[in-house]
């Protein structure tokens, strides 16, 4: 268990920080203030600040984000009147931080008791201080001042030049696509370390190895040597799109064009019917053979070949997920990549790596899905925007975003709780 815990954080770990270094690195390349890159969800458990950024790592391994100034999500940092505060002075005479936490103490600090600021176009403070409500005292800040938020995470402010909108159009729009790009370059990067690994790329062959005993396949016909070339009629060149016509057709007439000796002919199977994680699926009982290239190039290009043909099989399931009808059986969250890791443990080193890649290319794709609080859903804003000639009102694309994050966390409670049936009960 200390062992699959292990490789979880880890794996989801890289995942997160190559996804999000993707849209912290072009963000910075724009002139776009990175605000905070968190490593981890909820409560923070280490913060320092490098260059204009605060680092996190926060207690619950399941994510991460990059704060950039001025997007739909970035936190509101507005003192409202009434909140107090202590300033930070610098010897040019501005503002140079403004704590508003009760976690820390700024060494000098002029207590103030907020009544108005301008955080973003102007730069200033204004507020009673030290208590004295006789006068408001006026302070400006300077254009690089940090905020102690209530948390005790010391940020930058977001002062309008380097907010996201103020980057240009395709600057923002590859902020975004960068995420997702970051995942499928791993994807490619680590399915050619494996390959390298293994000593030579293992591919699955349309050749039968053999058939299972009493099977649907054995009754048949089907021999070891067979080469099964087509489905109703449609030309195969992978044992996975097979498989998956085949998964699809449970107690259904299935005609696969066998190549034997030469010659090709129709046989007529009906897959039979099998429960899988609550799932029905189809299954005649086939064993694939499998081909080895130890070339140098085969290594290298597998990077793209793996990379490619785990991205068919996704969009496969997507695609049966729109004709079959959408099930929450054909998701899993977080109870399901543990318990996927958990085997991958188990099984060694590679198998860990081959689930990395997996998970990157999964996790790059639907990022890409044009859902709301996803990065294909602000590419969508980008787009409608450039149709526009305008972007959205920030008032408007904040709702946008929130309802897109209501409903992918209502799917993901839901998918845990599918899941925790699945696995537990």
């Amino acid at each position: 268990m200390i062992v699959t815990i292990i490789t979880f954080i880890i794996v989801f770990g890289i995942l997160v920080i190559v996804h999000e270094f993707g849209h912290f690195y072009f963000a910075k390349r724009a002139g776009i203030l990175v605000r905070e890159f968190s490593v981890g969800m909820g409560p923070k458990a280490v913060a320092f600040r490098r260059n204009a950024t605060t680092y996190t790592l926060r207690f619950l391994p399941i994510g991460g984000y990059v704060r950039m100034a001025g997007v739909a999500d970035d936190e509101d940092d507005e003192l409202k009147p009434g909140t107090p505060v202590s300033l930070q002075m610098g010897d040019d005479g501005l503002v140079h931080s403004i704590n508003a936490s009760k976690k820390t103490t700024l060494f000098n600090g002029i207590p103030l008791s907020v009544t108005a600021t301008d955080l973003e176009k102007a730069l200033w403070i204004e507020g009673y201080e030290n208590g004295d409500e006789s006068e408001v005292k006026h302070y400006a800040v300077d254009h690089d001042a940090t905020i102690v938020e209530s948390d005790g995470t010391e940020v930058q402010i977001a002062p309008v030049d380097v907010q996201f909108q103020s980057a240009k159009l395709w600057q923002r729009m590859l902020t975004n696509f960068a995420g997702p790009m970051n995942n499928f370059i791993l994807a490619i990067i680590t399915f050619a370390i494996l390959a390298f690994m293994q000593g030579g790329v293992t591919t699955v062959t349309t050749k039968v190895a053999g058939t299972t005993a009493n099977s649907v396949a054995r009754q048949v016909g089907i021999k070891t040597g067979d080469q099964i070339v087509a489905v109703n009629g449609k030309k195969m060149t992978s044992s996975q799109s097979i498989s998956l016509l085949i998964q699809d057709s449970p107690n259904q007439t299935v005609k696969l064009g066998v190549k034997r000796a030469g010659t090709t002919k129709t046989i007529v199977v009906k897959p039979a019917a099998k429960t899988v994680s609550g799932n029905k699926i189809g299954q005649i009982g086939v064993k694939w053979a499998t081909a080895t290239d130890h070339s140098l190039g085969a290594k290298l290009a597998y990077g793209v070949t793996g990379s490619w043909n785990i991205t068919k099989q996704i969009f496969q399931v997507l695609g049966r997920m729109v004709t079959h009808g959408f099930s929450l059986n054909d998701l899993g969250g977080p109870v399901a990549i543990f318990a996927t890791t958990s085997q991958a443990a188990k099984s060694g080193v590679r198998q860990v790596i081959y689930l990395l890649a997996v998970l990157s290319i999964n996790l790059g794709i639907v990022n890409l899905l044009p859902i709301p609080a996803l990065d294909g859903g602000k590419l969508l804003l980008n787009i409608v925007e450039g149709i526009r000639g305008k972007p959205l009102r920030v008032e408007t694309e904040s709702v946008i975003t929130l309802i897109g994050f209501g409903l992918l966390m209502l799917l993901m409670v839901l998918v845990t709780w599918n899941d925790i049936q699945r696995y537990f009960f």
